[in-house]
C-alpha cells in the first residue's frame, strides 16, 4: 500500500505541476507576513503578537482550502482556481481550528516546556516530558486533520474525533506519514518550497486518508467472514487493483516526454 502510495502521489504531483507551484506559492507569499510584519512592530507587542496569530490563521485557513481542492486531484480528476476560491466558504472553520492547535503547540514547545524545564525539578522534568509527548501525539493525529475535514465530515467536533480515530487505527501509519512528510520538506528547500511543498504533503496526506478508507470499506465488506480478517492480513492487491487500473503504469521517459508515448 505504501508503495502505491508514493507512486500515486509522485504521479499526481506531476501531472498537476504549475497547479501545485501556485497553490504553494499562494502559501509562501500567506506566510511572508506572520514571519516578517511582526518583527519590524515588535516595540509595539499587543500588536505585533496580533499580527502574528491573524497571520498563522490566515495560512492555516488557506492550507484547509488549498486540501479541499487537492481532493480533486486524490480522487483521478482535477480543479481550477475558481474551485479553491469557491472552497473558502467550505474550509475557513477548519482552518480556525488548525491554526487555533498550532499557535497553542508554539505556546507549549517555546514557552510551557521551557518553563518546566527552568524549574530544575524533577516534578518540572516529569511535566516538560509529559507535555511533550502529548504534543507529539497530537501532531501525529492532527496532520491528518483537513483531509479529514476534505474527505469525511464538515463539523468540527466529529473532524476531530475521526482524526483521533485514524491514528489509534493506523498508529504506525501516522508516524510514517509525519517522517515522509519532514523529509519532503528538507527536499523542497533547495526549490525554496515550491515543489513539492506544502501541497504536496496536503495531497499525500489525502491520498493516504483515501487509501486507508478502503481498508475500512472491504473490512465492513467482510466484517462477517471468519475471524482471520484483521488488520494484519488486509489484502491490499485485492483492494487497490481499481486504482492501479485508473492510475496506470508509466516510464520515467513518457513523463519526461509524454509526447512521445
Amino acid at each position: 500500500m505504501i508503495g502505491f502510495l508514493l507512486k500515486k502521489t509522485f504521479l499526481d504531483l506531476w501531472d498537476n505541476f504549475l497547479k501545485i507551484i501556485l497553490l504553494n506559492l499562494g502559501f509562501i507569499i500567506s506566510i511572508s507576513f506572520p514571519i516578517f510584519i511582526p518583527p519590524l512592530l515588535s516595540d509595539i507587542p499587543v500588536l505585533s503578537i496580533s499580527l502574528t496569530l491573524i497571520g498563522i490563521l490566515w495560512c492555516s485557513v488557506y492550507l484547509a482550502v488549498a486540501a479541499l481542492s487537492l481532493k480533486a486531484i486524490s480522487d483521478h480528476g482535477s480543479f481550477d482556481f475558481a474551485d479553491f476560491f469557491g472552497n473558502i466558504k467550505n474550509a475557513w472553520p477548519a482552518g480556525i481550528v488548525l491554526g487555533v492547535l498550532v499557535s497553542l503547540g508554539f505556546l507549549l514547545l517555546f514557552a510551557i516546556i521551557p518553563f518546566y524545564i527552568s524549574l530544575g525539578s524533577i516534578f518540572g522534568l516529569v511535566l516538560a516530558a509529559i507535555i511533550f509527548w502529548t504534543l507529539i501525539v497530537l501532531i501525529l493525529t492532527f496532520q491528518f486533520l483537513l483531509a479529514v475535514r476534505a474527505r469525511l465530515d464538515s463539523n468540527i467536533i466529529k473532524i476531530i474525533k475521526k482524526s483521533f480515530l485514524i491514528f489509534l487505527g493506523n498508529p504506525m501509519f501516522c508516524i510514517f506519514s509525519l517522517f515522509h512528510n519532514f523529509f519532503i520538506l528538507i527536499l523542497s528547500a533547495p526549490m525554496a518550497f515550491l515543489f513539492p511543498g506544502p501541497a504536496g504533503l496536503l495531497l499525500f496526506l489525502d491520498e493516504g486518508l483515501r487509501l486507508r478508507l478502503l481498508k475500512y470499506d472491504w473490512l465492513e465488506t467482510n466484517s462477517n467472514e471468519e475471524s482471520d480478517v484483521n488488520q494484519r492480513k488486509i489484502p491490499w492487491d485485492e483492494i487497490l487493483l481499481e486504482e492501479r487500473e485508473k492510475t496506470g503504469s508509466r516510464s520515467f521517459k513518457s513523463l519526461i516526454f509524454p509526447w512521445k508515448d
